[in-house]
């Protein structure tokens, strides 16, 4: 068996971004020299999610309501981890959205099906 890890770091300049990896991860898989086989990408942040998606900002635009109904970020007051930090919603959404993705490989690509 074959393994690679590497960590990439991302920086935002918004409380919430939606950050299309898939070039990242492709450019990553190349250099493990892996062919067959599968491929974790995880999250290693408590409040950030991966998931696999069409890239599309209607899209986007589906989550970004669908999420703030389901866990709105105000008034920060309705969430109990609000009285240290005021990200309680974000923990929510991540849960909601998932911490992480596995990916079949395939002939040294991302097989995503068709």
């Amino acid at each position: 068996m074959k393994s690679f890890r590497k960590e990439v770091w991302l920086n935002t300049s918004r409380r919430r971004e939606y950050i299309n990896i898939t070039t990242i991860v492709e450019q990553e898989l190349a250099k493990s020299g892996i062919k067959e086989g599968i491929i974790l990408v995880n999250a290693m942040h408590i409040t950030s999610s991966v998931f696999i998606n069409d890239d599309e900002s209607g899209l986007h635009e589906d989550f970004e309501k669908w999420l703030e109904g389901l866990a709105p970020e105000k008034p920060y007051s309705q969430y109990k981890h609000n009285y240290a930090e005021d990200n309680a919603d974000a923990h929510l959404k991540r849960t909601i959205m998932g911490r992480e993705v596995i990916v079949a490989i395939t002939e040294g690509k991302l097989d995503f099906g068709p």
